[in-house]
């Protein structure tokens, strides 16, 4: 059978308060077009199909045409909660999703309830089982793990532990005739990270080791990590990575979903199909001149720039007239004065606030009268208010 695998879609995401929901909508729409032309039997969404736990309106009206678009034509969508969805709204979402055959899992269940999804592959006849493992937090793997795996309450193993008791009986049922998958949405050790996560749950803890994946798995679909890779274990472990560039961090990442073929028996083959709809994210570095001569290149990518002069008066607005797609503007450290340490020194007592703030613009290295006439300029407005 085939199945297509991605996650991390983080619909609603903005970039430095840029709306990004048309490029969000072309790339979903790119992905649907991807699982129809594949022909794929399944749809694999391993979390984070939204930014935030309170997606607005627009967002979910955009995730939810996608997965009845994926679903349309028998295709089988499976989602599951990454750490950036809300879990009890996608449950609450079940019983709609199902009716349109989409199948949504916002919490850990156990088998018997959801915690495996059991289909026939329509291409092949294959049985197919799919073990779903949503984000779990620190707080809820013991509790997951009471639920599912009856791990007793006052069993205080680590959180990979949690984890590996809930696989190991989520996976139990695997067969020897079956396609036997797994998606979760977690941290493999020695993953490397795309650059956009939530480092306080991807790291320490939260990172777990390949090797809790049963090798009767075909194929493990993971989600969470924002770089396309796989990792080292005894069964096929892959993340899709990020269809978008969720930040300047990630702007090297390779955009792509999954194509996995699968079968009884026989190793999965995992084809990466680019994802080409995002618009580029790009870090420049120059003078002023510089940047002018680079604004014909960029197209229109949006841009972190580092200016390579001092600061003065007016250079963001110099730099975005020449590069509009600009979002972060920023000195080179080179060319930044040392930041001030400590303390002002006592001796600043008497002088006056617009003595003291030239001081603060020559420990920065912002050299610029205009900028101490501004200052000038506001303080007196502000006194004579």
């Amino acid at each position: 059978m085939r199945f297509l695998h991605t996650a991390d879609w983080h619909v609603g995401k903005t970039l430095k308060g840029i709306s990004r929901l048309d490029e969000q909508e072309a790339v979903l729409r790119e992905i649907v077009g991807i699982a129809r032309e594949q022909q794929v039997d399944a749809v694999l969404v391993a979390g984070d199909l939204y930014d935030t736990a309170a997606p607005s309106a627009a967002a979910q009206q955009l995730v939810v045409r996608t997965l009845l678009g994926l679903a349309r034509d028998g295709i089988e969508v499976v989602a599951i909660a990454g750490n950036h969805d809300h879990a009890p709204m996608l449950d609450a979402y079940r019983p709609l999703a199902s009716a349109a055959g989409i199948t949504l899992v916002g919490s850990v269940r156990p088998a018997e309830r959801g915690g495996v999804v059991r289909f026939t592959a329509r291409s092949t006849g294959e049985p197919v089982q799919v073990a779903v493992l949503p984000f779990l937090s620190q707080r809820y793997a013991v509790r997951a793990a009471e639920l599912v795996a009856q791990t007793p309450a006052q069993h205080t193993g680590a959180y990979d532990q949690h984890l590996r008791d809930v696989l190991g009986t989520l996976t139990a049922g695997f067969a020897d005739d079956s396609v036997n998958l797994v998606m979760a949405h977690l941290t493999v050790i020695n993953g490397t990270f795309g650059g956009g996560e939530r480092a306080a749950q991807s790291i320490f803890e939260y990172a777990v080791p390949a090797g809790i994946f049963p090798i009767e798995a075909h194929y493990v679909a993971l989600g969470h990590l924002h770089r396309r890779q796989r990792c080292d274990a005894p069964c096929p472990v892959h993340y899709s990575g990020a269809p978008l560039a969720v930040d300047f961090g990630e702007q090297e990442n390779t955009a792509v979903v999954c194509v996995v073929d699968a079968s009884p028996g026989a190793p999965a083959r995992v084809t990466d199909v680019p994802v080409t709809s995002g618009r580029r994210l790009a870090t420049v570095r120059g003078s002023v001149a510089e940047l002018s001569d680079l604004a014909a290149s960029v197209g229109d990518a949006y841009l972190r720039v580092w200016v390579r002069e001092p600061a003065r008066a007016g250079l963001r607005e110099e730099v975005t007239a020449l590069l509009p797609n600009a979002l972060e503007v920023r000195i080179d450290p080179e060319f930044a004065g040392a930041e001030p340490s400590g303390r002002p020194e006592a001796g600043g007592v008497g002088r006056s606030p617009a003595q003291l703030f030239g001081e603060y613009l020559g420990a920065r290295g912002v050299a610029d009268p205009r900028v101490e006439s501004l200052f000038r300029t506001l303080h007196d407005r502000v006194v004579s208010s």
